[in-house]
């Protein structure tokens, strides 16, 4: 790959500037971000108090636009306007990369409409680092927020159980503990990854199986970010009876059904009903 520096003089042209953030420790800031943020004459923010802590920081005294999710709609036309007068404006989120889960589609698309350049300064983001760590596979599907309503989750977690992926989101600790027996539901026989805090002085990571998840005891601060392992493959060898499963089978066939005995076997088995089955049958067939 050959790398190009922005320009010859390396000036910030105009247009508008996609920066990523922090996510917790305000260290975690490109030297690029802080150089085009100084070079701003606007930086958009979605909450300026949260912003002006980073800003404040690294000496950054750009004029402040607030932009959220309530607002930016009503905000789009002026700041056009000011695109339009060849000004340099930054968008930033509260944390991470702008636009994941964050507002400035709307504003995306009116820049496109105008042709208005869009440059994207890459940076931290809970998404990458969380499946980084993760020891999940490396192709992810990032879902988001999960939303209020059960009936959607639910929806949602039925086409999402079927991906052979890792599955990334966010999720508050309340929503996170009421939650949980939806995660077993869905995702039994997979592992995940709890990530809290991430970057900051109470990280804490926490790494288990869905089927043995357990709801925090209090609700932490801050929001998670989850990662779910993608499914777990089947190998032709996991579809035949164990020697140990024979065994147990051999003890078993002298006291219960062999109904009973198929569905105590196969809660631990990856073995279809239909070969424990015929085994039991086999056995009973040779008393």
């Amino acid at each position: 790959m050959i790398l190009h520096s922005e320009n010859k003089n390396n000036q910030v042209k105009s247009g508008l500037y996609i920066v990523s953030t922090p996510i917790g420790n305000l260290s975690d800031i490109t030297l690029r971000a802080i150089d085009v943020l100084k070079k701003s004459e606007y930086i958009l923010c979605e909450d300026t108090r949260v912003s002006k802590n980073l800003l404040d920081r690294y000496g950054i005294k750009s004029k402040l636009i607030s932009n959220h999710k309530f607002n930016e709609k009503k905000n789009v036309s002026r700041i056009i306007d000011i695109l339009k007068s060849n000004f340099i404006v930054s968008l930033i989120s509260d944390a991470g990369t702008p636009l994941i889960s964050d507002p400035g589609k709307i504003l995306i698309n009116e820049c496109l409409l105008n042709e208005i350049d869009i440059f994207p300064l890459p940076g931290p983001s809970a998404v990458s680092s969380a499946v980084s760590i993760s020891g999940f596979s490396e192709r992810f599907f990032f879902y988001g927020f999960l939303p209020e309503k059960n009936s959607v989750l639910k929806e949602d977690f039925t086409n999402l159980s079927n991906l052979d992926s890792s599955i990334v989101l966010f999720i508050s600790p309340k929503k996170f503990n009421n939650s949980v027996k939806v995660f077993k539901e869905y995702f039994s026989g997979r592992k995940i990854l709890v990530c809290r805090e991430m970057t900051k002085f109470y990280e804490e990571y926490l790494r288990t199986d869905v089927d043995i998840l357990k709801p925090f005891k209090d609700h932490p601060k801050g929001e998670l970010t989850i990662v779910i392992s993608e499914k777990k493959k089947i190998t032709k060898a996991s579809l035949k009876l164990r020697e140990s499963d024979k065994k147990t089978i051999e003890i078993m066939i002298k006291k219960l059904s062999i109904k009973d005995i198929t569905d105590i076997i196969s809660l631990n088995s990856n073995v279809p009903k239909k070969e424990i089955y015929n085994y039991c049958l086999k056995l009973k067939n040779e008393k």
